[in-house]
């Protein structure tokens, strides 16, 4: 099947569907909309039902969802694939619409009039012939969310989240933030006609701060880190019945980045890379890809065969490397959490067992980089492909020279580099150490 780069798609193969699973109706404990709102958004969801990603209880859709209420896990939603795999049969996809929408057969928001959207998604597969080539990897490629809605990643996360809430009857969204989420959470918000407010770490750039007011949001920094937002956050939504988006505390988010691994496997032809490097702090992207391949998988899209999924992160905040390295099943909260890239410097991950889980199933990896190679990984990618990415896609360029030195990426491997936003809007981050890193 020929691939197809420039953003184009060639169509999945027609296989048929493994016979699906059928559950039967679980208990539910969850504060939602009333019944009546319930089974009006029934009749349009595909979901199927949702269900704990550590103990399985399973729970009804249609209703508001934050974590499983036997354990604090983040839940998963599950869907109707023998309906999915029908839709989405050769020549479906190559005529639907050029966003992340295109796969609302495995997305909880079926109805167009419960939509969110900015044009979201189907971000371009980039060859990296010279980056690849300087570093010895020549089937190199960069998939490229710099140019999303609110320039980054989190556009697909928020659309979903948002399409959610607003769907459910809420009127009021918020989330912690390093900035890009929050600047994501307050555009759909306004454009979805919900309140957002939004929890931010007071060192952030000012840029960001500025562009998430700018679309009506109300912003409250606060002494800390994200961790530190985050418990602010959690308890003002308590106090006042807001929807909280923070990462994986709602099952929607996940959703829209999963979309990403759609995305992949689409633009290559329906045949997975042999490697992954994806810059992690909460690890959301990471997690949904992973969601994404068993989803196809059971749809009859892809084979057992997976990327070795390797999470990047900085030095100075990585306790995924750290849990990783020691055997851990779960990583401890990460002290004193420094490092330019914002979107890294999360000490405590909710879904660090499900990252972890897929580094080791997929035999991947966790890697840290240096500020200085976060840096130099920006200019690599600037000077040799005109691509001006933001610090955390940096970090993944610099591993990129780790792991080929360690054996773990060969000459022969396809590698796909996650370049989560743009540089623009870390400029004020990156500043300070532009000028002291030396060009190679």
């Amino acid at each position: 099947m020929r691939t197809i780069r420039d953003g184009r798609c060639a169509s999945p193969p027609e296989t048929p569907l493994a016979t699906r699973r059928r559950f039967a109706t679980p208990p539910c404990s969850a504060v939602g909309p009333d019944r009546a709102a319930s089974r009006a958004y029934n009749r349009f969801v595909p979901v199927t039902h949702l269900d704990c990603t550590r103990c399985n209880q399973r729970y009804e859709p249609g209703q508001i969802l934050t974590v499983c209420t036997v354990d604090g896990a983040p839940l998963f939603a599950r869907y109707d694939l023998e309906r999915a795999a029908k839709n989405m049969r050769p020549g479906h996809l190559a005529l639907r619409e050029p966003t992340l929408w295109r796969y609302d057969d495995v997305l909880p928001v079926d109805s167009p009039d419960h939509r969110v959207s900015l044009g979201e998604g189907f971000t371009p597969l980039l060859t990296a012939r010279r980056l690849g080539s300087a570093i010895g990897l020549p089937r190199l490629y960069i998939k490229d969310e710099s140019g999303e809605p609110t320039g980054s990643f989190k556009a697909r996360g928020l659309s979903l989240a948002v399409s959610m809430a607003k769907a459910l009857g809420a009127t009021d969204v918020c989330l912690p933030s390093a900035g890009n989420a929050g600047s994501a959470l307050a555009a759909y918000a306004a454009k979805g006609g919900l309140k957002a407010h939004v929890f931010v770490p007071k060192d952030i750039a000012q840029l960001f701060i500025m562009e998430t007011r700018a679309y009506g949001a109300e912003v409250e920094t606060v002494d800390g880190l994200i961790t530190d937002a985050g418990k602010i956050c959690a308890e003002r939504a308590k106090e006042n019945g807001w929807y909280e988006c923070a990462t994986l505390k709602e099952p929607y988010r996940v959703e829209g980045k999963k979309t990403m691994g759609y995305e992949l496997a689409e633009q290559m032809g329906w045949k997975l890379p042999d490697a992954i490097l994806y810059p992690t702090g909460g690890g959301t992207g990471l997690i949904g890809m992973w969601k994404a391949f068993h989803e196809m998988e059971q749809m009859g899209y892809l084979g057992p065969g997976r990327p070795r999924m390797y999470a990047v992160q900085a030095e100075g905040c990585a306790p995924i490397v750290k849990a990783f390295t020691e055997g851990l099943e779960s990583a401890p909260m990460w002290e004193n959490a420094q490092t330019l890239a914002h979107g890294l410097r999360v000490p405590k991950a909710l879904g660090d067992f499900l990252i972890l889980r897929a580094l080791r199933e997929s035999h991947g990896a966790a890697i840290g980089v240096s500020e200085a190679e976060i840096i130099q990984g920006v200019k690599d990618a600037s000077a040799n492909e005109g691509n001006f990415m933001a610090p955390e896609g940096g970090a993944c360029v610099a591993a990129l020279r780790k792991l080929k030195a360690n054996g773990h990426l060969s000459p022969d491997d396809s590698v796909v580099v996650f370049n989560t936003g743009t540089g623009f809007k870390y400029v004020e981050n990156m500043a300070p150490l532009w000028g002291d890193t030396a060009a190679r």
